[in-house]
């Protein structure tokens, strides 16, 4: 641990990082970044995010700043601007949406691809969103449809979720935060 991350947590301070949060418009990516939230932070009525928007919050040893990016396709451009600030992504999935699972695997071949990610061992945590919705796919068969196996160079999980009643959510970022705070401690060891 470098001299500034132990004057950090000395001081009880937290490492910011910046998170992108990604994926169709409807899958549940404001609703998702909205339960993270401390509850007397968070909002009753969640509306479309236009463009992108940004949240932050805080788990034990980390404060997140969210690009909470709109899935809408015209807005899907624009989340290729935000790649080289983060950190980490979080893609999410609505596992109800059958039709539109070959879109959102576009989408993350794209985003897999792009100069800013491809080269890059940046973690990614899938959420399978709306589990609680009748014949909802599993977080395997959302795996087996996206392919997630043959993501070889960056670290990734998936979690199956239900938003609206935040199960799933706390089980990823958990992950999420232990893949950050071991890749901050790599990138320690080798420049020392």
């Amino acid at each position: 641990m470098g001299l500034f991350d132990k004057l950090v947590g000395w001081l009880g301070l937290k490492k910011e990082v910046n998170v992108l949060c990604l994926g169709l418009d409807n899958s549940g990516k404001t609703t998702i970044i909205n339960k993270l939230k401390p509850s007397n932070a968070q909002v009753q009525d969640i509306v479309p995010t236009i463009g992108f928007s940004i949240e932050k919050f805080k788990t034990s040893s980390l404060s997140f700043t969210v690009f909470d990016m709109s899935g809408q396709g015209r807005y899907r451009n624009l989340w290729e601007h935000y790649y080289k600030e983060g950190q980490a992504i979080i893609f999410v999935i609505d596992s109800a949406d059958k039709l539109r699972m070959v879109v959102a695997k576009e989408e993350l071949d794209t985003l897999l691809n792009h100069p800013d990610i491809k080269h890059r061992r940046i973690p990614i945590l899938f959420f399978a969103n709306k589990m609680d919705v009748r014949d909802a796919l599993s977080s395997v068969k959302v795996s087996q449809l996206l392919c997630l196996e043959n993501i070889k160079d960056k670290p990734w999980h998936i979690c199956a979720t239900d938003a609206i009643k935040g199960e799933g959510l706390q089980e990823g970022v958990d992950w999420l935060q232990d893949q950050i705070i071991q890749s901050n401690q790599n990138n320690e060891n080798v420049s020392a």
